[in-house]
């Protein structure tokens, strides 16, 4: 539905060797879509802290729009092209918020 917030949770798994390379590709992309898309709420990228090569993404934006506008950027297209052989796996997750806060 167009002005519903789109909230997902992207699960990566990394190869290992190629974290530190794939860490300033992700930096990069999140900067640029931050900075350039208005559209894009949030982006916030964890690694477990026991097997880094775990990447969880929560990703929020305005609407289903500039969701799909985020995937027709340059910046976006870069890293996803960039990252295609570093990615072992990757699991897109739609959530629902139960209680979203920050400062």
């Amino acid at each position: 539905m167009q002005g519903e917030k789109i909230i997902r949770i992207a699960e990566l798994e990394i190869e290992a060797i190629r974290l530190p390379e794939y860490r300033i590709l992700l930096a990069e992309e999140i900067e640029a879509s931050i900075a350039i898309e208005p559209g894009v709420l949030m982006l916030h990228a964890v690694a477990e802290r026991e097997r880094p090569e775990k990447i969880r993404i929560l990703e929020v934006y305005a609407d289903r729009q500039a969701y799909e506008e985020h995937l027709k950027t340059p910046h976006f297209l870069k890293y996803k092209e960039g990252a295609a052989d570093m990615v072992k796996a990757l699991r897109l997750v739609d959530v629902d918020p139960v209680m979203m806060r920050s400062k």
